[in-house]
């Protein structure tokens, strides 16, 4: 019967390996082309990969929380279950070789040479030359190369994986530890050596129905580079007051055969990134990046649309050459991102190339959101919650009090790429556009 190996998918030009953080078959199960059959976990996205073959999961050979290379075997699928564990035949026995002769007389011992220096700490031994080969753990490929990249023994290093298999993160944390244990080589003008930073803050007490919850892949990224930004950028915040009359009332017209039409509700989100497509084209040092001493302004606007994924994490989804795109176009497309990201159906291609983001935490009603830039883009807009509220309305008769449906739009921006009067103006020609614009001819 055949048996098909399962590998590592390529999920992305520059994705080179990735982890399996669960598998949603068990072996003994029957699995059809394109049921999902595990989950993956990229520094790009986290995916749920479907099965190329049909048949019987029979044997699954990387654990959950294994990081392995692209093409990497992961499992086998066979026509029938029967095929679980099978081994191949064993060679034929060679046949008895005859009786090795006698050694020759050893020669008189050589004089012994001076005892060498220790090896350093975390250093192979010199008798063994590959410490990985000769561990009766199982290594991963990745893992057994680390290892053998670093020296390392690989009894040394305490496993966090499954039935205690050493990770990659387990042989990358060992590293960092023996270089930090290990002291530099002191010159004989060495500066004296610097004040011991101070430690950290002891960790609070765990309590009666307190939870350790472990960070998952996308809360660790995450983290990564929202610290990373915050160090790199120098973050300014404005605010603009935007009166959206004018889009409830094309909202209203058109709430039920647009939902006819097109399947899903017409939310606030797509007017304000057309308009923000229109207003990029007056202000394009908005739709930048920061490279080096240079501002790199680009030429299409890669729109980024922040997608919660049920409060386990955020990606952002790009839709591509936005400014070419009308109303209708841009909510389909927002739409069809952000099923596919809580599905676990993006790809990493769809998450890279943005050059301008939209992050809308306006259903629940948020009053202010100072978001943080996605680098290397030089600006975020937080699309903010829409409320009724009383405002002055200028008419023929003079200034009058009315009921409209207001918001404020918060841009977040790098005050490297520019200043607060240009962002000033990008503001203002936004909320013209969005309080003036004839939005039914967008609708139709």
């Amino acid at each position: 019967m055949a048996r098909h190996e399962i590998t590592m998918p390529q999920l992305g030009e520059s994705v080179t390996e990735g982890t399996v953080t669960r598998w949603l078959k068990q072996p003994g199960d029957r699995v059809e082309v394109d049921e999902l059959l595990f989950e993956v976990s990229t520094d790009k996205v986290d995916s749920e990969v479907p099965s190329p073959n049909a048949g019987y999961l029979v044997e699954i050979l990387v654990p959950e929380g294994e990081t392995v290379d692209v093409g990497r075997p992961l499992c086998v699928v066979a026509d029938t279950a029967g095929e679980a564990g099978k081994a191949p035949a064993p060679a034929a026995a060679e046949p008895a070789s005859a009786p090795a002769p006698p050694p020759a007389e050893a020669p008189p011992p050589a004089e012994a040479p001076p005892p060498s220096a220790p090896p350093p700490p975390g250093a192979a031994s010199p008798a063994a030359a590959s410490p990985a080969a000769a561990s009766s753990k199982v290594l991963s490929p990745v893992v057994r190369r680390l290892i053998s990249e670093h020296g390392l023994d690989p009894e040394a290093i305490p496993g966090t994986g499954t039935g205690g298999r050493i990770t990659r993160s387990d042989v990358l944390a060992f590293v960092e530890g023996v270089e930090s244990s290990t002291p530099p080589p002191m010159s004989e003008a060495a500066p004296p050596p610097k004040p011991a930073p101070a430690p950290p803050p002891a960790a609070a007490p765990i309590g009666a129905g307190d939870q350790i919850i472990p960070f998952s892949n996308i809360r660790k990224r995450t983290a990564e580079h929202m610290v990373r930004s915050k160090a790199t950028s120098p973050h300014a915040l404005m605010v603009f007051e935007v009166d959206f009359e004018n889009v409830e009332t094309v909202r209203t017209a058109v709430r039920e055969d647009w939902r006819a039409t097109e399947g899903f509700g017409l939310t606030y989100l797509p007017f304000i990134a057309r308009a923000v497509c229109d207003t990029i084209r007056e202000f394009p040092m908005v739709n930048a990046s920061v490279e080096g001493e240079n501002l790199h302004v680009h030429g299409a606007c890669n729109l980024g649309v922040a997608v919660d994924l049920d409060f386990q994490g955020l990606v952002v989804p790009v839709v591509r050459d936005a400014e070419t795109k009308r109303l209708r176009q841009i909510a389909r497309e927002i739409r069809d991102l952000a099923e596919r990201a809580r599905s676990k159906r993006l790809s990493p291609d769809d998450l890279m190339g943005g050059t301008f983001t939209l992050t809308n935490a306006g259903p629940y009603g948020t009053l202010i959101t100072g978001p943080i830039i996605s680098q290397p883009q030089v600006a975020i807009l937080s699309t903010d919650g829409v409320a009724k509220r009383p405002v002055v309305v200028e008419g023929p008769q003079g200034d009058a009090i009315a009921i409209h449906h207001v918001a404020n739009l918060c841009l977040t921006w790098d005050h490297r790429a520019f200043d607060g009067a240009y962002s000033g103006a990008f503001l203002r020609r936004l909320k013209e556009i969005i309080e003036t614009r004839d939005w039914s001819a967008e609708v139709i």
